[in-house]
């Protein structure tokens, strides 16, 4: 049987604000303010603390099938409830890749054997499956890698863009580095031979430059269109001036992200950090930093995503180019930007925004993302005074480690809902639990 749960005295970050209202959990949806509490089956007094909608990442690499011994479903989801994470949407470039409605079928029903928590997978774009593109359903969309990537996944030829945005209809998202930028810069630095080499060879310009084709593709052809992973201060004046120019939020087509470690992170930690912080697209400067930071803040930037991408330390401890690019972060996502709130970088109002009613509003998710009369029991309750350290040693990602290692953090939760049962009770994860696919209502976008 469902525990009917009853947590009292929090203070609930509403779609319209914060609100000190008791919410039931019953038969996993959210009850507001209930009259009476008839058959409660436990009470929370969560005095002093702020209960928030469950945490939805729209971008991970759960490396599941085909490279398990970096990460899976299994200890990938493990790692999003404790990190107050309640639904992941996984990309495609998995082995092999999830490019046909069979492979993303199979990957649904692999989830449902293995993750803890709600999850949802998008077809990956070739230059030769607009067809299977066409046909998918069960997903949130489209996934194109316009640079940073090999074989089939990588779609930089404008004929194949074409067809793509122009023959279908699940919004699209995409990695923008224009790859002749990439090999153009690369060549001219015989490939690199230094970790600050990743970011002139992903520099500014590959990013804008495909930031720009992609966006010019989306309006032409009318097509729904998120940026992922937003890196320089360059594609935030650039997307500052085509919202300046659709006055109509309601009648936007491009919407976009950004990680923490492009906002945490830039060029001058290549020499503490090395490759642990070699990501695609590379971190770049410290006033991309503040400009993203600005971005997210004004809300040019409607989204926070991980990009968790995790690889073994024995792979990343290989010399640059040999090293991957890629680092894990779902599990501390949420406490990195409540750390954010208290240093007065963000408002709690701002991360409840980008961390859940975004990315549920950008991919159409139903019924998540909003603590609401009705909605799934997906559910994080964090203490803002709680003081704890990144350690790796504490790390329930498969690959163990976290480029924030030592690094003291106020704000953290303490406990996780998914479906309105309780997977992280601020010690342990509750590892039998399953979450369930993630469902797109597209004909509301």
């Amino acid at each position: 049987m469902p525990v009917t749960t009853l947590i009292k005295n929090a203070t609930c970050q509403l779609p319209g604000g914060a609100e000190q209202i008791d919410v039931l959990i019953s038969q996993g949806k959210i009850v507001l303010d209930p009259a009476s509490f008839t058959n409660v089956d436990e009470t929370i007094d969560a005095t002093g603390l702020h209960l928030l909608p469950g945490i939805i990442d729209d971008q991970v690499h759960f490396r599941d099938p085909g490279l398990t011994h970096k990460e899976d479903l299994y200890t990938g989801s493990r790692a999003c409830a404790a990190g107050g994470v309640t639904t992941f949407l996984e990309m495609p470039n998995t082995n092999p890749a999830t490019i046909t409605c069979e492979a993303l079928h199979n990957k649904l029903e692999l989830a449902s054997q293995k993750s803890i928590v709600n999850y949802g997978f998008y077809i990956g774009a070739t230059p030769h499956n607009v067809a299977e593109l066409r046909q998918a359903k069960r997903t949130p969309g489209i996934k194109i890698f316009i640079g940073s990537s090999t074989g089939d996944l990588l779609v930089d030829q404008q004929e194949a863009l074409e067809r793509i945005f122009a023959e279908t209809t699940l919004p699209i998202c995409a990695h923008c580095e224009d790859e002749a930028t990439v090999q153009s810069n690369a060549a001219k630095l015989d490939g690199g031979k230094c970790f600050t080499d990743h970011s002139k060879i992903r520099n500014h310009e590959a990013a804008l430059v495909a930031t720009k084709r992609a966006v010019e593709l989306a309006i032409r052809h009318k097509h729904r269109f998120h940026v992922l992973h937003v890196s320089t201060a360059q594609e935030c004046d650039f997307l500052s001036e085509y919202q300046q120019s659709v006055s109509d939020p309601a009648q936007r087509l491009i919407t976009a992200e950004v990680c923490p470690h492009h906002l945490f992170f830039n060029v001058d930690d290549y020499d503490r950090l090395g490759s642990l912080v070699q990501m695609n697209p590379s971190i770049k400067n410290k006033a991309d930093n503040k400009r993203l930071w600005q971005a997210l803040q004004e809300g040019t930037i409607q989204v926070i995503a991980t990009d968790h991408a995790p690889h073994t330390l024995e792979e990343k401890d290989q010399p640059y180019p040999k090293s991957p690019s890629g680092l894990p972060a779902v599990e501390n996502s949420l406490a990195l930007m409540l750390d954010a709130v208290n240093r007065g970088q963000l408002t709690l109002q701002r991360i409840v925004e980008s961390m859940c009613e975004a990315p549920a509003k950008v991919w159409d998710i139903v019924n998540k993302g909003k603590i609401e009369q009705g909605y799934d029991a997906d559910l994080v309750l964090v203490d803002m005074n709680l003081k704890r350290k990144i350690l790796n040693e504490n790390q329930l990602t498969k690959s163990g480690w976290s480029p924030w290692h030592g690094t003291s953090l106020t704000g953290w939760p303490v406990k996780t809902w998914c479906n309105g049962v309780l997977v992280y009770d601020g010690k342990n994860v509750r590892e039998n639990h399953r979450g369930q696919e993630v469902l797109f209502d597209h004909t509301a976008g």
